[in-house]
């Protein structure tokens, strides 16, 4: 793909997927909420996963305590990643398998999570016109592996 001419802000396929891949890395090592929410938008960013819609860095924080107190051992892998760039946003659709541990006390053992995800970005060109940043991420399906427990 070539590049726009134009001087004004602009998203490259290459920045998108790499936004894609560091989000997901942050993820599996638990970092600090602080070091996550750089990928992400404040005002208008809205967050929709399977446990409920969230907005804004303060709804970020809340689903982001919640779910790394609850998983843990993540692993995203990144499947596929199609971005339609239009300048400043990009539509992506990203399939990522998802495996994760969790344990619900009293029981004695932990519980192995394997599912495959479909979800669909907006991503922004942040404020120097080129870095991608998510405003709107939505969790379209969850496809259980085969011997999964239920989330």
């Amino acid at each position: 793909m070539s590049e726009p001419t134009s001087a004004g802000p602009r998203l490259t396929e290459r920045a998108v997927r790499t936004l894609v891949e560091q989000w997901y890395a942050v993820l599996d090592r638990h970092g600090d909420p602080e070091e996550a929410k750089r990928f992400l938008v404040d005002d208008g960013l809205e967050l929709r996963f399977p446990e409920g819609v969230f907005r804004g860095h303060t709804g970020f924080a809340e689903w982001y305590a919640a779910v790394v107190h609850r998983f843990f051992d993540e692993e995203h892998t990144v499947l596929r990643v199609r971005a339609a760039v239009d300048g400043a946003v990009a539509v992506v659709r990203v399939n990522v398998n998802w495996q994760a541990r969790v344990w619900e006390a009293p029981a004695a053992d932990s519980r192995w999570l394997g599912f495959d995800a479909d979800q669909t970005w907006t991503v922004v060109a942040g404020e120097d016109g080129r870095t991608p940043l998510i405003k709107t991420y939505t969790c379209n399906a969850l496809e259980p592996m085969p011997g999964s427990a239920a989330l």
